[in-house]
């Protein structure tokens, strides 16, 4: 296959057999367009051996960059196994706005005790987590305050 360098010169070839006068208008065109044919081939060429050479360096980063993979989420795939009977349950998802960017988290049950210190994934933000009363029948303190509160109501 031939290259569009030697493609021009071929063409160039050509035109110096059929004895073209460069002193004619004629002439002169052509010669003009084969001047401008051969830096078009060329930049060409060095274009196509930059793609090349990028080409090259892209699959090195790509393959370095899945080496890196593999090491940083082995460590994730051996914890995945001990995990696995243990699904996320969206039921089981309490949902917190943050007042700075005003994104919202999820939170699990076990990031609700008290004196979770949370940071915002978007802005951030850290983010104390502090509950302001228990739901449980017992007489426990902050319990015992609000039931006294509502018997004054």
């Amino acid at each position: 296959m031939m290259t569009m360098t030697e493609k021009v010169a071929y063409i160039r070839g050509l035109a110096e057999g059929f004895g073209v006068d460069e002193s004619s208008k004629e002439g002169k065109l052509l010669k003009a367009l084969l001047d401008v044919l051969d830096d078009v081939a060329f930049t060409v060429s060095d274009l196509e051996d930059e793609v090349a050479e990028l080409c090259e360096q892209v699959d090195s980063i790509d393959e370095d960059l899945g080496a890196l993979e593999d090491d940083l989420y082995e460590d994730d795939d051996d914890d995945d196994d001990d995990d696995e009977d243990e699904d996320f349950d969206e039921d089981e998802c309490f949902e917190l706005e943050c007042p700075k960017c005003g994104d919202t988290i999820c939170l699990t049950e076990d990031m609700l005790e008290e004196g979770y210190t949370l940071e915002c994934p978007n802005c951030h933000e850290t983010l104390e987590i502090t509950l302001d009363g228990c739901d449980c029948d017992c007489d426990c303190d902050c319990c015992g305050e609000e039931a006294e509160e509502e018997e004054k109501e």
